[in-house]
Parts: C-alpha cells; structure tokens; sequence
C-alpha cells in the first residue's frame, strides 16, 4: 500500500530550486536503500522529466533501454544505434532542450559495469551541460566518492548534494495511521524507513508484520542487511560480523576486537566507516571530548537492524528449517526491552525539540563513570541548555507502571555526586511509556505521543 509523500519539505525545496535556475544543474542524490529517494524524484516539478532506472545488464542493453526512455520526450531518439555512453550522451546533449531534466536513478549500477562512464560525465558537465542531470543511488560508497571525494572526477562539481536518511521516528503516525504506543512499538521495528512502513501496513498488526516480512526466511526483509552492506561496503564480511557482535551486546571496541580474534587498532576504520554510514552510533560519556575520550560504546543506530541483528542474526538456522511460530513467539518474549532501547535513544534526541521547564536544550548523551564519591553512577540523559547554565537529568523507561517519585528521589541523589553539575541550576524529566500514577512536581514527564510529536523535523 503506498503511503502519502511524507516530509521531504526541504530537500523538495532545494531540487526544485536548481531544476528551475536559469543555467542547467547537476545534482546528486544518495542514500541507503529504501529511504525514498525514487520517490522524492517523482515529486520533482518538471514536465519534461526523464527518468531512466539503472539495473546490472549489460551496457548495450542499458543504452539501449536509455535512448527509448529519452525518445519519449525526444521522438525518434531511439532510432539510432548508439555504440557507447559517449555517444549517447554526447547526442542527447546536442538534441535535449534547457527545460527538460534527465535522470539516472541507480547511476552505480552503470558504474559498476562501465567505470569510465564517470569521467564522461565529468567531460559533459565541465563542457557545460544542456539541460539538468540527476544521478541518483543507493551506494553511498559510491555516490559519496563521486562527488565528495578530492580525487574522483565529478568532485566539486554538482549544484545540489542530497543525502537521503530515515524519516524522523513522528511521520510514523502518519505513515502507518498509528498514534502514541503503537506508533512507537513500530519505529522501534521499521525505524524511519518508507518502504518498509508500506510493507507493514498490509499486515492486521505489528507481530504478523513482523514474522511475515522478516522472521519467515521467504519474507522480503529477511535478508535485509545483506543488500544493504552490499550497496555500501566492498566486502560485507567483517562489517557484518561486527553487528553482528554489537548486537550481541558487545559494545566496547576490546570486546569487538577480542571475539574477532583482531587488534583493536585494526578495527577503527570498518567501525567508522559504518558509523559515516548511518548503521553504528558512538556513544561518549556526556562532557567528554569526542576526539580524544577513549571512553565509546558502539551501538547499532538503525532500529530495524537493532532488531534483525538481536533476533534474526542468531537464529537462522532454526528460521531457515521453517521453525518461524516457534522463534518469533520466543523472541516477542523480549521484545519490549528492544523498544526500551530505541525509547531512550528517541528520549536523548527529543532534548533538542522540547523546551523541558522552557529552556532550549542541546541533544542529550548518556553519562557513565565514577561519581565524586568514586562510585560507579550512570544517567541515562543527561543535556545541557545552550547557555550552560543549567543542566538536564533524566530517566527512560518503557514499562507499564513506574515509581516516579522513587526515580526522581534517586535522580536527585545522584546529581549531588556528579563532576559536571557543580554551579548549574538541576532540572529533571522522566520518559515513560504510560503516564505515572503519582504526581511528581519538579519534574517533567513525556510519553510516546508527545516525543513523536516533537520528532517530526
């Protein structure tokens, strides 16, 4: 079922901007697959578009299936026999008019096949290009290199750069007709991803989404993260095996690089490169400096491969013998401790988008250490406001029943023993799945609804 064109308002915004500037652009568009991005295209304002999707035939076949998707604008384009991307770029540019607008959707697909084909590209647009040219992909290896690396030949050059991530977790209400704890039971599951928001709602409810789209071996996103690293990484093997233990719980680099049997040094680069990618987070203790704190966990940042990695990952030899029922009703039995999770990360992000006590706070990190007592403490989100004069304290939990005015009393206990609080005004806020049953004064409480409601940026 598709779901309406959701957000977007900015990046709609700045490619139609450069479509419709008086001098032809070049614009790029990357991200991960699935996020919206052939979608976005068909909500570009041109009536003279040209849209072409790449696929991993050969190249003649793809110049030719090229030329009969341009001679829809440009009649009789494809009656001639073009022998290269040189000549059929080369022709299209003498024939095409300044309003139309060509794009390449899946451009490393043609990349792949033909790496020559950049530098064409980069002659065309260097000799000044006709009309607009849109290459579009999934591989953000790729795409990134191609114009955002020093040595690649389009770099520099294009008008636009887009780079299209997730959703915000609050255009799931919209997404999926959901409201407060469903909506966020189900972003804990498909994160901000469109396409998979659409798959969903073929199902009556979450678990039969789930179990048929992802646990049954023959689901559509049962084998996800592979084409995903594929699109991304030039070897999916060790990035694989390091979600793989991340979801495993290991989320100190010594821990990763000890069950690989490897350095930990020789780790740092696949480690970066998949937190540069969107799928790994780095945490760092709140006040800490992110360059020199060797104080990191690494966390799977993606709620939808937080989930596969958690469940999916370890039993998949029981799910491929067809023992779905079985693993999917064992598996639901912890589910809520993965939503908790996904509920404190959304509870760090909203810091930003909530005037909590109507200050403006910065987004919130965990904090972990010892306390000026020498004890171990941790806060789970701890932000500070934009002037540093005061300083937030706050719990997430995702349970039926909470004691709040226990969490406040022990939040209050600990900010007596924090390094970082000394000479800043204390303000606290607790993020509960259901609304307390005792009244807390001095301290706020936000629920599923108004976090979703704060996350729609």
């Amino acid at each position: 079922m598709i779901i309406p064109f959701l957000d977007r308002t900015d990046e709609l915004a700045r490619l139609n901007r450069a479509i419709s500037s008086p001098s032809p652009s070049f614009i790029v568009i990357y991200g991960r697959r699935r996020c919206g991005k052939s979608r976005l295209i068909r909500e570009i304002a041109s009536t003279h578009l040209i849209s072409y999707l790449a696929d991993m035939q050969e190249s003649p076949l793809q110049i030719r299936a090229l030329a009969s998707q341009i001679a829809l604008r440009i009649p009789g384009f494809d009656s001639v026999e073009y022998p290269s991307w040189d000549s059929i770029l080369g022709q299209f540019q003498r024939q095409c008019r300044t309003d139309m607008t060509l794009v390449v959707d899946e451009f490393p697909y043609l990349l792949k096949l033909y790496p020559p084909l950049e530098s064409i590209v980069q002659k065309a647009v260097d000799t000044g290009l006709n009309c607009n040219l849109v290459l579009c992909g999934s591989s953000q290896r790729m795409m990134h290199g191609m114009v955002l690396d020093s040595n690649a030949p389009l770099y520099g050059r294009a008008t636009e750069i887009l780079r299209i991530g997730p959703l915000m977790p609050g255009w799931i209400a919209d997404g999926l007709d959901l409201s407060g704890i469903p909506a966020f039971e189900s972003y804990s599951v498909w994160g901000g991803v469109p396409r998979y928001w659409e798959s969903a709602r073929e199902y009556v409810d979450l678990p039969q989404a789930l179990k048929c789209l992802v646990f049954d071996k023959n689901g559509v996103f049962h084998d996800e993260p592979s084409r995903l690293l594929a699109d991304d990484v030039r070897s999916a093997s060790q990035p694989s095996s390091i979600l793989a233990l991340i979801g495993m719980g290991c989320h100190r680099l010594s821990e990763i690089a000890a069950r690989l049997g490897k350095p930990a040094a020789n780790l740092s680069k696949p480690l970066a490169q998949l937190v540069e990618l969107g799928y790994v987070n780095r945490e760092i203790p709140f006040g800490e400096d992110a360059k020199s704190t060797k104080r990191s966990l690494y966390r799977i940042a993606d709620p939808f491969l937080r989930l596969w990695y958690r469940f999916i990952n370890p039993n998949r030899s029981l799910l491929e013998i067809g023992l779905v029922d079985q693993v999917h009703t064992e598996c639901m039995r912890s589910f809520s401790a993965h939503v908790a999770g996904i509920w404190e990360d959304c509870a760090r992000v909203s810091t930003a988008f909530v005037p909590i006590d109507g200050i403006q706070w910065k987004p919130a990190l965990r904090w972990w250490g010892a306390g000026l007592d020498r004890q171990p403490c941790e806060i789970d989100i701890v932000a500070e406001s934009f002037d540093g004069l005061h300083v937030l304290l706050g719990e997430a939990k995702w349970e039926n029943s909470v004691d709040a005015s226990s969490l406040l009393a022990r939040l209050k206990r600990q900010s007596a023993n924090l390094p970082f609080v000394r000479g800043r005004d204390v303000h606290f806020a607790l993020w509960a799945k259901m609304p307390p049953e005792d009244t807390i004064p001095g301290c706020t409480v936000l629920e599923p609804g108004a976090v979703l409601t704060a996350l729609r940026r």
